[in-house]
């Protein structure tokens, strides 16, 4: 993921020659930790947990790279899993309506955000729909008939043999996702899409004011069901940031936060102290005064097609 994101423009290069190694360690802790920091308040204002690998694209992550379950076999030079496990082939079959479903469900939320009429009364109607719709997905997450498919596909995989190292890779993150989906109450996780929709709509409307008091309570509702929904994850011998980490960095222990942090300081502090007591202070005209908006979406538009976006998908 850094390495994507640090390489993505072919003219990208170090001011000096001598520098690069150490650099580029400290550009990608920063990353790590912005990019988990990010994550972790998005978490907490959204008042929900993010998808699942199930719920959101079941994929098999291999190092820097992501492919879709459901391609994984395509790619295979020799013979398909799911053509020699139909556990494995039924399993990919229901993971894919748990996708479908929760696609449903951002489509509903960017919806909300977008389109839908922002008044108390319709962000109450979509909570109803976004909790009726988490309710069945909970309830297909934690169908015990997944878990015996899951189960079914690795004793398959024992029996066949084989390169099977990404279909192993997912069945291992479906079970751990079906156990701790498991330990969710469905009302809990009903609960959390209700509210998600009345939060977003109360930000909003604090934000257009500039009012925080407006939005204090939902916040603090968000941050409530965040932690409702890491305590019933949680291992009896984990600790509850770690549980929440794992919702974003998948088996990035809070130590290794730690550690990466501890990096930035060596390096950012004595560089900010430089930087605070240099001569040459930096113009900042830039960042004050009246700016056309039309100027900035063509801006805009301009970096997201120099970086391959198409904006056909929207």
């Amino acid at each position: 993921r850094i390495s994507s994101v640090t390489h993505f423009h072919p003219t990208f290069h170090f001011p000096s020659p001598e520098t690069p190694t150490k650099t580029m360690r400290i550009v990608n802790a920063c990353l790590v930790a912005l990019i988990s920091t990010r994550s972790s308040l998005a978490f907490a204002f959204a008042g929900a947990t993010p998808q699942s690998t199930a719920g959101r694209a079941f994929s098999v992550r291999c190092g820097s790279t992501t492919m879709a379950a459901t391609d994984v076999a395509s790619t295979a030079d020799a013979v398909k899993f799911d053509d020699v496990s139909e556990s494995y082939k039924e399993l990919l079959g229901k993971l894919n309506t748990i996708t479908q479903l929760n696609r449903c469900q951002s489509v509903m939320g960017y919806d909300q955000q977008v389109f839908m009429p922002k008044n108390g009364e319709t962000a109450a109607q979509r909570g109803q729909q976004m909790s009726a719709l988490s309710g069945v997905v909970h309830n297909m997450k934690t169908d015990k008939a997944l878990l015996s498919l899951i189960e079914k596909a690795e004793a398959d995989l024992v029996a066949h043999g084989g390169d099977f190292k990404d279909e192993a890779r997912l069945l291992a993150m479906e079970r751990k996702d079906f156990l701790q989906n498991e330990r969710i109450p469905t009302e809990l996780a009903s609960r959390a899409s209700a509210h998600q929709a009345k939060a977003q709509q109360s930000w909003q409307v604090a934000r257009a004011a500039s009012n925080f008091s407006a939005f204090e309570s939902d916040l603090a509702e968000c941050y409530s069901i965040a932690k409702e929904m890491a305590e019933c994850k949680r291992d009896p011998d984990g600790d509850m940031y770690s549980t929440m980490l794992d919702e974003f960095e998948t088996s990035m222990p809070k130590q290794r936060i730690d550690e990466l942090f501890e990096e930035i300081k060596e390096s950012l502090v004595p560089l900010i102290a430089k930087v605070l007591e240099s001569e040459n202070k930096p113009d900042k005209s830039c960042l004050t005064g009246a700016f056309p908006t039309d100027k900035q979406a063509e801006i805009a538009n301009k970096l997201v097609k120099a970086i391959g976006y198409d904006a056909d998908f929207g």
